[in-house]
């Protein structure tokens, strides 16, 4: 909800610092004082359009700040986390400061935001329903959630997503089937070419690397062979070391006994340099078996290489990813030999989730035409005691073609009206004037009950152009809607302001000279009492408005 709201020099409007509570605020004052300004810095700090001369006259900018209360899970948090802003949980801060030559700056939680994330926010938080600036029961997109909350199907409309949901899946698997089998049809002689090259090639992973190896050891044979010959004779030659490592370890071990341990690491470690040496000339005898010292090893290993690059140059991969596109071309290859069958089988599969989401849909849809008419009911008997008992309220509920079903269902719907007896019903925001339009916002959420996803709603003058009885069934309809949220209302009317939990008179004080600016004071029961029986009587306030006034406001209370 909103608790704080501080502007700086917005028109008639120098400084000022509001605060709000929970129930029904009603803000009063003569015609001109500056009530609608207040609408339009609330707007500011909301996302609203922004215009220069919004800017007090003399000052250099404008500055708007609201603070909020939210819960854990209000939408608002998972605006900030997708901007990547900072969340600081229950609090919420939006600022807007607007230069003299219109270039306007927004804030989240003291973080630089663009505008239009601003708007997103503000739309999550408050509803504002007046005479000049309608918003939410307008907007069709919002009709079909608040049909669904009223009547509590918010459960078969998951249903129904998830269904939408499976069946567009299971349409992109057959129409990627479809395409891929078609461009397996149309390359499937090339196909059918690359996997006899590739069979015949048996390309498999690592080979690039060993035949490189292979083929540097072959290029450099001679050499190697001339190196592992003469190695091999220094070991084996008239000097046979291993002969020699033997030899020396007998004549060691003989004495041995008698040098006191002296001589133990000595033969140790001319047995181990034997078995080295035994073991490095069965490595120099085995190296040199594999090593052919004929060019033809070589010719036949850097043909086999430079083959296997020139294909995989050819099909734009690596020489070790040729076994996995080998794969690959055999899986689109059988694809398109079996085109009709595995797209057949895909066609059932979405086929089959079409009717599972429609058979959903249908039945959400049959189950909306009775909540519609039970909502309908309801708001039409709201109708009368708000001076509208004219108006005939109506849900259309109205089937989509196919090509509109979205994962909301397969029906339209939308709140209509008729102001006149016998005249068609028509969109909200066509047929009812302003005023008309906040009532029969106050009578839908009276009668839905449900005051949906946003904590504060804002009614600028829902009360114009009625009195009385009228007034006084707007005003009690305003009290029982704020007591489960936060309601705000700009009213003229006495019965209405007496409802009110908390009383915020705007007047217009000159300042002590000629700069006129706007004041908002916070009325006390007195001066409360005092304001309504003005509202009474007009400017000569008698004793008989003080004590009508005085009964509204108990009568109220009961």
């Amino acid at each position: 909800m909103l608790t704080a709201l501080s502007i700086r020099d917005v028109v008639l409007i120098d400084r000022l610092d509001l605060s709000f509570e929970k129930g029904l605020s009603v803000l009063t004052g003569e015609t001109g004082a500056g009530k609608s300004i207040l609408l339009d810095s609330l707007g500011l700090a909301l996302g609203a359009r922004a215009e220069s001369g919004l800017v007090r006259h003399g000052a250099e900018r404008a500055v708007v700040t609201a603070m909020f209360e939210i819960a854990p899970n209000h939408p608002a948090h998972a605006l900030l986390s997708e901007q990547g802003l900072d969340d600081p949980g229950g609090e919420l801060v939006l600022r807007r400061t607007l230069g003299a030559d219109g270039r306007s700056r927004a804030y989240v939680n003291d973080q630089p935001a663009s505008v239009g994330l601003l708007r997103q926010i503000g739309e999550t938080l408050i509803e504002i329903q007046g005479q000049f600036e309608p918003r939410g029961l307008i907007d069709p997109a919002t009709h079909r959630a608040l049909l669904d909350r009223y009547g509590g199907l918010d459960g078969e409309a998951a249903v129904v997503r998830e269904a939408h949901r499976a069946w567009r899946k299971a349409a992109r698997a057959t129409q990627e089937a479809a395409d891929f089998a078609d461009e397996a049809t149309r390359d499937r002689e090339f196909l059918e070419h690359a996997m006899e090259e590739l069979a015949q090639l048996d390309p498999r992973p690592g080979e690039e690397e060993k035949l490189s190896e292979q083929r540097t050891r072959l290029m450099h044979s001679e050499q190697l062979v001339e190196a592992l010959n003469a190695a091999s004779a220094e070991l084996t030659g008239a000097n046979n070391v291993e002969d020699a490592l033997s030899a020396a370890q007998r004549h060691l071990s003989r004495v041995a006994d008698k040098a006191g341990g002296a001589l133990n690491v000595a033969v140790t470690a001319l047995e181990r340099a034997a078995l080295e040496t035994t073991e490095a000339i069965r490595e120099i005898e085995t190296a040199g078996t594999a090593i052919d010292p004929e060019q033809g090893g070589v010719e036949a290993v850097e043909e086999r290489l430079f083959t296997l690059r020139a294909v995989a140059r050819k099909h734009g991969v690596e020489v070790d990813d040729l076994a996995a596109l080998r794969l690959r071309m055999g899986e689109k290859l059988a694809l398109a030999q079996d085109r009709s069958g595995a797209v057949e089988r895909l066609k059932q599969a979405e086929h089959k989730a079409r009717a599972d989401y429609l058979d959903k849909a249908a039945k959400l849809a049959a189950t909306r035409k009775e909540t519609a008419a039970r909502l309908d009911g309801a708001v039409n008997m709201e109708l009368p005691p708000l001076k509208l008992d004219k108006a005939r309220f109506v849900t259309s509920v109205e089937a989509r073609e196919e090509a509109d079903w979205t994962a909301d269902g397969i029906d339209r719907v939308a709140f209509l009206i008729s102001t006149n007896p016998g005249a068609p019903e028509g969109p909200l925001g066509k047929v009812a004037s302003g005023g008309e339009l906040s009532r029969i916002m106050l009578a839908l959420k009276v009668a839905a009950a449900e005051p949906g996803d946003v904590p504060t709603l804002i009614f600028d003058e829902v009360d114009a152009n009625v009195g009385g009885a009228t007034a006084d069934a707007v005003g009690e309809r305003l009290a029982r809607l704020a007591g489960g949220l936060q309601v705000l209302v700009v009213t003229h009317s006495p019965q209405v302001a007496a409802r009110g939990h908390d009383h915020m008179r705007v007047e217009k004080d000159a300042n002590g000279g000629d700069d006129t600016v706007t004041r908002v004071n916070r009325l006390s029961e007195d001066e409360r009492r005092e304001e309504v029986a003005r509202m009474l009587s007009g400017a000569a306030i008698t004793e008989e408005a003080r004590a009508q006034a005085a009964r509204l406001i108990t009568e109220a209370r009961t």
